[in-house]
């Protein structure tokens, strides 16, 4: 599915950029963390990468043309894509438009109003909480890399910022002194409040406060971090950036790498200066680092805080919630309050599906899941029952011609749904590759956005953890989810005898607004029989 990519806000006063140079022309194929386009911004002409993979299907500014921040500057997906819906207005560009402007009121909604215009002294630069993600009203500080009195380059890393959907490294877009910090720690702030000030060290850090204060109705973030006045902001930024003078191969000494790419190589101990670059004109890319040598487990990872256990006596821990817990709550609450929801059960003959896998395993280099054999048989279900392939939006039920299987997946803070695309086209392999793709990056947070968005259908399977059966809640804006079970040994009735068998539980949750009960029946009968029956998947 094709992915816009627009211009985005790489600074608290930018409102154009100029895109100073493309790295790429149409048609050719950009990987995530690669050199799309350098763009020029009001205080200085900045790296900005890919964040997916694909195919660079059209350009919609021109080098040294200026755009508005959020303009349409480009479109990634798969070649040969259609994206004439996209450029000229239709509907599906109105349906991005809306989600944009809801994720902004979001924001506004909760009381803030847009800040007017305010003059800080000469060198000094507020930093706002960005907006990260599509889906992000507010952000936790995980980590401060820099302290009050530190001084601070551009391009080097300021702070660890938690989303909705991942950790991410931030940047400062300056050089000066860190004079102030407005956030703590595992504090969590809205969207646009501030969260630092840079200036030249000295200045009166309560006078610049204030000033910034007199010009909105929402107070001066403190260690408190009282929200701030949000101002517009690019609702799909999410690429790390950095000044082009910090990442050249210059004289002195320093690489020509992706922010991403240092940030890995600072984790694994890399030096970054012995890694040999397949980026344009030598650059270090996030590719280079993961297959410098294998990846390895942070050291870093937080330890979570228990009461200690002492007998006859009551005690507790109380622990923020994470952005991912916050979203799933809110998430799931919108779920079961806004959708009228039943229940489907059905029990499903495995042995000739384990019979398949084995087959299928004994193959070199071959390795499918029975999660991947569900998946397929649902994405091919999907093709003969479109009503289940559906959203509902309010006045219409959307059909979608593509089948994209969101896949749960357990995650150290929660869950996560990455997406399979058109999985009613790819074969067993080809959907055991990008699942196990997936889920690595699930668990090591490396996720993207998109690579989380625009299921048609979701799967959750607890089998490998011995639950027979259990319901899922319907992850929105899908009409259905899918709840897999364990593969149990029970004795059977098969031509009048009672004999050994494997059976796996199948729960179907259905949004009765899209599907009524006789629609999601059938879809779980021909579910059941390309299960049992693995070999008429591949008719």
């Amino acid at each position: 599915m094709a992915e816009i990519v627009r211009m985005p806000k790489l600074s608290d006063t930018m409102t154009d950029g100029v895109i100073a140079k493309w790295h790429k022309k149409v048609g050719d194929k950009v990987k995530s963390g690669e050199l799309l386009a350098d763009i020029e911004t009001d205080k200085a002409t900045m790296e900005f990468e890919s964040f997916q993979d694909g195919v660079l299907l059209h350009i919609g500014v021109q080098e040294k043309q200026a755009v508005p921040v959020d303009s349409i500057i480009a479109i990634l997906g798969k070649e040969g894509e259609d994206i004439s819906a996209l450029l000229k207005g239709t509907p599906e560009t109105k349906e991005i438009q809306k989600t944009e402007e809801k994720s902004q009121s979001a924001v506004t909604l909760s009381g803030v109003e847009a800040a007017a215009p305010v003059a800080l002294p000469a060198g000094v630069e507020v930093v706002r909480m960005p907006k990260l993600s599509d889906t992000m009203t507010d952000g936790v500080i995980e980590k401060w890399h820099k302290k009050v009195g530190d001084k601070v380059k551009s391009g080097e890393l300021l702070a660890d910022i938690a989303t909705d959907k991942a950790t991410m490294e931030f940047e400062s877009f300056q050089d000066g002194v860190l004079i102030h910090i407005g956030v703590q720690e595992k504090q969590s702030i809205p969207v646009n409040s501030i969260i630092a000030i840079l200036g030249k060290g000295g200045e009166d850090i309560n006078a610049i406060l204030a000033s910034v204060n007199s010009a909105g109705s929402a107070p001066a973030t403190t260690s408190a971090a009282k929200a701030e006045a949000p101002v517009q902001t690019a609702a799909t930024v999410t690429s790390s950036v950095v000044e082009k003078s910090t990442s050249s191969n210059n004289s002195d000494g320093r690489v020509k790498a992706s922010p991403l790419a240092k940030a890995l190589a600072k984790d694994k101990g890399i030096d970054i200066s012995k890694v040999t670059g397949t980026g344009d004109n030598g650059r270090v890319t996030k590719f280079d680092i993961e297959n410098y040598k294998p990846t390895q487990a942070s050291s870093s990872a937080s330890s979570k805080t228990v009461s200690s256990f002492v007998p006859g006596t009551e005690g507790f821990t109380d622990e923020p919630a994470s952005q991912m817990r916050k979203t799933i709550a809110r998430r799931l609450l919108e779920s079961t309050t806004s959708a009228p929801v039943f229940y489907l059960n059905i029990e499903v003959d495995m042995d000739n599906a384990i019979v398949s896998r084995n087959a299928i395993n004994a193959m070199p280099d071959t390795k499918v899941s029975f999660n991947d054999m569900v998946i397929k048989a649902c994405a091919v279900a999907l093709r003969k029952h479109p009503q289940v392939n559906t959203s509902w939006l309010g006045d219409k039920v959307r059909y979608y011609s593509h089948i994209h299987i969101g896949m749960a997946v357990a995650v150290e803070d929660g869950l996560l749904v990455p997406v399979i695309r058109f999985a009613d086209q790819k074969s067993f392999s080809q959907i055991a590759g990008d699942a196990k793709e997936l889920a690595k990056k699930a668990k090591d947070k490396k996720l993207q956005p998109a690579e989380m968005e625009g299921n048609t259908f979701t799967v959750s399977n607890l089998g490998m953890f011995g639950i027979e059966s259990f319901t899922s809640i319907i992850n929105l804006p899908a009409s259905c989810i899918l709840s897999v079970g364990a593969i149990r040994q029970v004795p059977v009735v098969k031509n009048g005898a009672v004999v050994p068998g494997n059976t796996m539980m199948l729960s179907l949750a259905c949004d009765h607004r899209t599907v009524d009960g006789a629609t999601g029946a059938a879809f779980l009968q021909t579910l059941k029989t390309y299960l049992e029956n693995p070999v008429t998947m591949l008719a």
